[in-house]
């Protein structure tokens, strides 16, 4: 390789981060300084394989810049590459533009959205577990990780996962500039530092300096050639904003563009480089993907007041949908025996991955193998969701398609106390855009809503409960996403009572005890906290107020979602929800603590009407 090339590209590409950036006034020039000499040579040195006029191309090797504010160096790579126009380059940033201040996916040549930082590495370790557990293909995983992320649990959740799947085909790509965004990072250009802790956890590494260009090369042909069942990664020892003299190793210039009136010096420092200069990307192997043949489900086989729990009931729907979703995988936190994932594990060794108690990781690994084509069903209980919100908000920014199953939601679960119980889920997830929330009340609406999610396409949640319930419908029944089931009503209904999950039975049960007082009100099942058809509802609950009664705080629940739905109509909204300091007890004496529970609701609506 001629590495004379490879530095004059790198001139080039260092012009176009500074062009770029200061055409935008904003951005990460000296972030993207520092690691040019290592991209360049992962770009143009024959290690990289891909086809940028296809990004979707099963041969290709897939690159990840987990340090997403290095975006001017990601864009003028792909600049260099010909798959971006020097003009363009000059929309970095700007309003419409798909160059945007992070990599997301609106451009097309980015894996996922990045720049929150310590997850790109997890994105990275999912694709390729995806290609070597599920593929069974050669490509290879690279990701850009800076320094100061290695601070981040979610870098080392990955790190030792990656060790444990022997992702032997992940490449890490350490940029060590010593420097953060307020000064030196945890352990400066300690490389050392780095290297013993990677070791540690079983990876092979290879430190370098990251601008000598022989010793990039050198170190990209010994992580391609390595045979050893460990993933690898490159410490590069660099120098922030390299290149342009001034700004060299200094602090005070994170996130900061080269001012217009300097701009000329950085340029003329850099030197000159031929403008139709541009770089050759190996082409991607050979490879083809075969649709895998589906076959449609068979129905459930439930009876009416058969007890079964949610949880186990979404298990069982996982299997029952497997043939006719062949991408599908199920990703489990140590918890699969209690989420009932393990019961697709059991049926479908191959497509269940364990990620251990790292939900930040399982979480990002799952978008990695989202955007490698695969349907990750993600589940553990409600509550260790929140942990992961991060991963979650950033995923949807990556167009992935993603189902979550939390279950052991709401104080019912009893004993275990408030460590456990999921409060807060739903409201993380509603706050999600265009997510869907599922909550069924029991095994027929659960199996058919884990259908129905597989099919969506985008972030779905579906809300599971420890206990065991009545079976409510008929195997027939159909559950649309947006929808909702009136299962008590008549012409004499003085209020609705609304709820979701195990409140559905709650509210079943008040029915009976007002019908014994001659109060008639009507139920519905809300199966789909969102979407909401509010003009629907207003319609089948517009006889009296309504009331709603969830298992889960009130902030962002499902009263709330009700009051948002109905705001333009004259409907009274009353909310029955987890409102105190929840604690241990029995699932009955929680729900009556909390005023959630049937004897409750037939006391609100004795108090109302």
């Amino acid at each position: 390789m001629d590495t004379n090339r490879l530095s004059t590209l790198a001139r080039l590409i260092r012009r176009n981060i500074l062009i770029s950036s200061t055409t935008a006034g904003s951005g990460h020039p000296t972030s993207s300084l520092s690691a040019t000499d290592l991209m360049t040579g992962l770009f143009f040195g024959s290690i990289l394989r891909f086809d940028p006029s296809r990004p979707g191309h099963p041969g290709n090797d897939r690159v990840i810049f987990s340090k997403g504010h290095a975006s001017p160096l990601f864009y003028a790579l792909w600049a260099a590459a010909g798959a971006i126009q020097d003009e363009e380059l000059k929309t970095f940033r700007a309003f419409g533009s798909p160059l945007e201040g992070h990599p997301t996916a609106r451009f097309p040549l980015a894996e996922a959205a990045t720049g929150s930082l310590g997850q790109g590495l997890s994105i990275g370790a999912g694709m390729a577990l995806c290609a070597k557990y599920l593929e069974n293909a050669p490509t290879r995983t690279y990701v850009l990780l800076g320094d100061s992320e290695m601070a981040e649990g979610s870098v080392w959740e990955a790190i030792q996962l990656a060790v444990h799947y022997k992702l032997n085909n992940l490449i890490a790509i350490l940029d060590v500039n010593r420097l953060g965004q307020r000064g030196e990072t945890m352990y400066g250009h300690n490389v050392t530092a780095y290297d013993e802790r990677v070791r540690a956890f079983g990876w092979e590494t290879c430190v370098i300096d990251g601008h000598d260009m022989d010793s990039i090369l050198n170190a990209y042909a010994r992580a391609t050639a390595h045979t050893a069942k460990v993933p690898f990664m490159i410490i590069a020892k660099t120098i922030k904003g390299k290149g342009v003299p001034f700004a060299e190793d200094l602090n005070g210039w994170h996130g900061k563009p080269i001012p217009k009136d300097r701009l000329n010096e950085a340029l003329t420092a850099l030197g000159e480089v031929p403008a139709d200069l541009r770089g050759n990307i190996a082409a991607p192997l050979d490879i083809r993907s075969e649709p895998m043949p589906s076959a449609p489900p068979p129905h459930p086989s439930y009876s009416v007041g058969e007890p079964i729990a949610t949880r186990k009931a979404y298990g069982e729907g996982l299997v029952r949908i497997a043939d006719a979703f062949p991408d599908m995988v199920v990703l489990d936190a140590e918890v699969s025996n209690s989420t009932y994932a393990d019961t697709f594990k059991k049926a479908y060794p191959n497509r269940f991955f364990e990620m251990y108690i790292a939900e930040q990781n399982m979480v990002g690994m799952a978008l990695g193998l989202s955007r490698r084509g695969r349907l990750p069903f993600v589940s553990t209980f409600g509550a260790f969701f929140t942990r992961a919100f991060d991963q979650i908000r950033m995923s949807r920014y990556s167009g992935a398609n993603i189902i979550f199953c939390g279950s052991h939601a709401g104080v019912s679960i009893g004993e275990d106390g408030p460590s456990q119980m999921g409060l807060e889920d739903i409201a993380m997830f509603r706050s999600v855009l265009d997510s869907v929330v599922l909550y069924p009340s029991d095994a027929v609406s659960c199996v058919k809503l884990t259908e129905a999610a597989a099919e969506y396409g985008g972030i779905v949640y579906i809300r599971t409960t420890r206990g065991s319930t009545p079976v409510l419908y008929d195997n027939a029944e159909y559950f649309p996403i947006g929808g909702f089931k009136i299962l008590r009503q008549s012409d004499l209904d003085v209020a609705t009572i609304i709820g979701a999950g195990l409140t559905v039975h709650e509210a079943l049960a008040a029915w009976e005890e007002l019908k014994q007082q001659n109060i008639s009100v009507r139920v519905i099942d809300l199966y789909c906290v969102k979407p909401l058809d509010g003009q629907t509802l207003a319609a089948a609950a517009s006889q009296g107020p309504i009331i709603t009664v969830e298992d889960h705080g009130p902030t962002g629940g499902l009263g709330e979602a009700v009051s948002a739905a109905l705001a333009n109509t004259d409907l009274h909204v009353v909310s029955l929800a987890v409102s105190k300091m929840p604690m241990s007890g029995t699932p009955d004496e929680l729900l009556n603590y909390e005023t959630i529970s049937r004897t409750s609701i037939v006391k609100k609506v004795q108090e109302i009407v």
